[in-house]
């Protein structure tokens, strides 16, 4: 079993625990991760762009011209594709699907790789409590100041505690995360990861 430090908020290290194997010392697999990856942008992809066929835009419910004897071409409505103003033919619609199906057991392989990565890196940091006294930014900003940490941070805490979000969200470069929602995402986009050692034990639970 892989072991770690484990840290107060002041900095100071107050123990160690050991990691289970299944999660933290798992080999990468770079055609995996790039897979799911993909796969979860994809999924959280929102679709926007849209345009109005004929049958959406406003007006042409009466024939133009009569059929015969004007000595124009026949039409039908005037918000026909080939008229000014007329319905877009193959433009992008709102019923695009960009959802891609991966199985759950490539996910949790793929989280354990990149927190495997984490780790190995020393990028993995392991604090003994996440909460505060105070719901204020300093506490949070000077726990950090304390501590080894990179320019883009992921805090891992427990789902109960919603403070940190309050306390976090003017912070540039940090980010919090509950530890059910974490995904490869998130956890590529940052250089540090910290967790709190409640949020470890829940996790090893998840995901052995």
């Amino acid at each position: 079993m892989a072991k770690v430090k484990v840290y107060n908020q002041a900095g100071q290290e107050v123990g160690e625990i050991e990691l289970k194997p299944t999660i933290f010392e798992v080999k990468a697999n770079p055609a995996l991760i790039h897979r799911v990856i993909t796969a979860q942008q994809a999924n959280s992809r929102q679709v926007l762009a849209h345009t109005k066929g004929r049958g959406e835009v406003r007006g042409g419910g009466r024939k133009p011209w009569k059929q015969k004897g004007t000595g124009q071409a026949r039409q039908g409505s005037i918000r026909s594709p080939i008229w000014v103003g007329g319905g877009i033919t193959f433009g992008p619609t709102k019923e695009r699907n960009f959802s891609v199906k991966v199985n759950r057991a490539e996910r949790k392989k793929v989280l354990a790789m990149v927190l495997s990565e984490k780790l190995a890196n020393k990028n993995f940091i392991v604090v003994d409590s996440l909460g505060f006294p105070e719901v204020k930014t300093k506490l949070v900003f000077a726990m950090l100041k304390k501590l080894p940490v990179g320019r883009k941070i992921l805090i891992v805490a427990e789902p109960e505690n919603k403070d940190l979000y309050k306390m976090t969200r003017n912070m540039v470069r940090v980010e919090p995360i509950s530890v059910k929602s974490l995904n490869p995402v998130d956890l590529l986009n940052c250089e540090t990861i910290i967790i709190s050692q409640p949020a470890v034990e829940i996790l090893e639970k998840i995901y052995c």
